[in-house]
């Protein structure tokens, strides 16, 4: 078994034969979709990359800016919400922006629970200059895409999910497959 993002993957043993030693066939509709799953994931990664390159900062830091820069006062909550991550990964990613000066929390003075965000000059500065697409080249194509089509590939990554029954790592007695009933 493999670790990966915390995913559990079966691994295949050594000495066991592939498909492909056992004529599988070699090209065909499954075989074109995982190639176009990992365009995408390569493109999102040289993205991320090249964007790091120019901000000097990684590619989620910089989509944490520019949210909390065209959100000035966004609560934590909200971010993660807007990010689809959990909670303590966007604070997580918060301190290391706070860190180098790029943002300041600001606690209400109402309730102390909550904390909003906001940029400070030098992240303002830096918000200025980032690319286009800071929060990815994925998210901005599916944001892109028409709402029936939306629909329609999430019906079919549901699908795809319970099909490889994959176990989620955070709560192992619990498939992906089924937190998305």
């Amino acid at each position: 078994m493999s670790r990966r993002n915390n995913v559990l993957t079966l691994v295949k043993p050594k000495g066991v034969a592939t498909r492909k030693a056992r004529g599988a066939p070699t090209s065909g509709p499954a075989l074109d979709v995982l190639m176009k799953f990992r365009l995408v994931i390569n493109s999102n990664k040289r993205h991320f990359k090249w964007v790091e390159q120019q901000t000097g900062i990684s590619g989620a830091l910089v989509w944490v800016l520019r949210e909390v820069g065209q959100s000035p006062g966004l609560r934590v909550s909200e971010l993660a919400e807007t990010m689809a991550i959990h909670q303590s990964t966007a604070s997580n990613l918060l301190d290391k922006l706070q860190e180098r000066g790029l943002i300041e929390r600001d606690r209400s003075t109402d309730d102390q629970r909550v904390v909003r965000v906001f940029p400070t000059r030098s992240g303002e500065a830096l918000v200025r200059r980032f690319p286009q697409s800071a929060r990815g080249l994925l998210q901005e194509a599916l944001l892109k895409l028409p709402p029936v089509s939306l629909h329609s590939l999430n019906r079919l990554l549901e699908q795809l999910l319970q099909e490889m029954n994959t176990v989620d790592l955070k709560s192992p007695k619990k498939r992906i497959a089924d937190t998305l009933a």
